[in-house]
């Protein structure tokens, strides 16, 4: 695999994926604001940087996983950023969970200076990231689409594309994002509801999850929330707020009525003001317990 691919942000997600791009032959040229996290990749033959501008080869592919759209502002279209370095041809590969807001802003800037930009979120947690069972959405130009595929097969298992708006790919995510929370949520209250009434909590999931809601987020989330295994973090609480605001900006942008997800973004503030920011988004089912006078 002879092309060079720029890759920021090493997190729970990023890290991972950067292994697969190496282990699948692509010349990677990555940066992280921690630089330590990205030692394990230099020993692997990746190229480390100071910059996120350093990352991009004109005309090249960088992938960004950061945390949200401030982050994704910073490596972009700040002093250092790497926004002005892909000139023409060059594709920004965006695979954050970020708004549909920046999505736009940054194909404009894009499409200006003839590079594109590709939206390609993906539903998985760390360890599906590791084994390359990440589902990925994607929107954008498609001549752009066609030449990240590649890519993308090396880190996925499937991807599903929404079209040529630069947001779409954006929305089904937080829209994906809204109903694994609810989700969470409503195991969390049938859970509690058992267990007030003698019922072992992991004793209904098993069962659950085997029959009526045999699918990954019942099966993953509710061992995690009926054992209340709520740490480590697999995908930190803090995050799982960012994406309910993200949820509700877009629904208010588009005049659409969510009273469950703000209900759901009560719980996360709650528990944010708890100080679980560092714990499982799945801690949402603290609360659960705690109203049904549990903890």
């Amino acid at each position: 695999m002879s092309e060079a691919v720029g890759f920021v942000g090493l997190g729970h997600m990023g890290l991972p994926m950067a292994h697969n791009l190496l282990r699948a032959g692509y010349r990677l040229r990555v940066y992280n604001r921690t630089p330590a996290k990205a030692a394990a990749l230099a020993e692997q033959g990746a190229e480390l940087v100071g910059r996120p501008a350093d990352v991009a080869a004109p005309g090249g592919i960088v992938i960004t996983m950061v945390a949200n759209d401030q982050a994704l502002e910073a490596v972009t279209l700040g002093a250092d950023g790497f926004g002005e370095q892909l000139g023409p041809g060059g594709v920004h590969l965006s695979m954050s969970t970020v708004s549909p807001a920046i999505a736009q802003r940054l194909a404009a800037h894009y499409q200006a200076r003839g590079a594109a930009y590709v939206a390609a979120p993906v539903f998985g947690r760390p360890d599906a990231a590791a084994a390359r069972k990440l589902w990925v959405c994607t929107s954008g130009p498609q001549a752009a689409k066609e030449r990240v595929r590649p890519v993308l097969d090396a880190l996925g298992q499937g991807i599903f594309d929404f079209g040529a708006a630069p947001e779409a790919a954006h929305v089904v995510k937080v829209a994906g994002n809204f109903l694994i929370v609810s989700a969470m949520e409503a195991m969390a209250e049938a859970f509690t509801l058992a267990e007030k009434h003698g019922i072992e909590r992991g004793q209904i999931a098993s069962m659950l999850a085997q029959t009526i809601f045999a699918c990954p987020i019942y099966q993953n989330y509710g061992k995690m929330i009926a054992e209340e295994t709520y740490a480590p973090a697999g995908f930190r609480l803090a995050l799982g707020a960012k994406d309910l605001n993200l949820v509700l900006d877009a629904a208010s942008t588009a005049r659409v009525p969510m009273p469950f997800a703000s209900l759901l973004h009560d719980r996360m503030l709650s528990a944010l003001a708890k100080g679980r920011a560092d714990m499982d988004w799945t801690a949402v089912g603290l609360a659960v317990s705690e109203d049904a006078g549990l903890k």
